[in-house]
């Protein structure tokens, strides 16, 4: 039996970046991550860098259309890598217009995978 899904959102894998800064401390620094999924919920990300768990970090992430995030990230997971971090945020503060941006993707993607899923199912019965 696989591991239970404890997601509120379904996660879609996107080739964007976002850059964090710590809030807290005042550290104005700016770091680059890969993220590898994103829902309206949060993001899972990988990042060379060693980031606090339970720490909000400011982020600016850009989306498929170009546009451009500004959100508030917790870390509220991370597993140490060979090379860096693989880390878990949830959004805090994601205003309802950004949140709908993401789900308004989700359905496009989701009726895509539909969509190749049928043209697969159609050209094996041929």
């Amino acid at each position: 039996m696989g591991a239970e899904e404890k997601r509120g959102s379904r996660r879609m894998d996107l080739d964007t970046h976002l850059i964090v800064k710590r809030i807290d401390n005042g550290i104005e620094d700016y770091i680059k991550i890969s993220t590898h999924d994103l829902s309206k919920t949060g993001c899972g990300f990988f990042c060379k860098e060693d980031l606090d768990l339970d720490t909000v970090y400011e982020s600016h992430i850009t989306i498929w259309t170009k546009e451009v995030i500004h959100v508030l990230l917790k870390i509220v997971r991370k597993v140490e890598q060979e090379d860096g971090f693989l880390y878990g945020a949830i959004f805090m503060g994601l205003s309802e217009a950004d949140a709908f941006r993401i789900e308004v993707y989700d359905m496009m993607d989701r009726e895509s995978h539909r969509q190749e899923q049928g043209t697969d199912a159609a050209d094996s019965s041929v």
